[in-house]
């Protein structure tokens, strides 16, 4: 499958640039295009649990902006119809995080997505798989 150049600026980047959750939590998308996704986030101390290890929620929440992401390249609007992830091991405070979303396959108005979560030394720390639900044809029809 050929890919877009990566500084293509499409549907998931304007998404993103509206999406207040993920950029206040200092997301940054670092690429979003035929259907793969690559975003990064630092594990701050508002988002350690009380084992002294990353809340769940916040890994989860990195690897579901990256799913958007690469489910939104295409242009259409698409949201998620479901997901689960595992959590492989800890990230902790001050690690870097990588989600990298891929698109394994797209059906109608359906499509299935793996994201990796890793810290910055490579070290996976979850595996996300997202469903996703086309619901209109671009940002700008009701």
């Amino acid at each position: 499958m050929s890919h877009p150049p990566a500084d293509v600026h499409n549907a998931a980047h304007d998404m993103f640039d509206a999406d207040r959750a993920s950029r206040a939590l200092g997301m940054e998308l670092v690429e979003a295009v035929g259907g793969s996704a690559v975003a990064r986030m630092r594990v701050t101390e508002s988002m350690v649990n009380g084992h002294g290890i990353a809340h769940g929620g916040y890994v989860f929440l990195l690897a579901d902006t990256a799913f958007a992401c690469a489910c939104n390249s295409h242009g259409p609007v698409t949201v998620a119809a479901g997901a689960d992830i595992t959590f492989v091991t800890s990230a902790r405070l001050g690690d870097d995080l990588v989600a990298t979303a891929e698109e394994r396959t797209r059906y109608g108005r359906s499509g299935i997505y793996d994201v990796t979560v890793t810290r910055g030394d490579g070290t996976v720390i979850a595996e996300f798989r997202g469903r996703s639900r086309t619901i209109q044809r671009s940002r700008e029809e009701p």
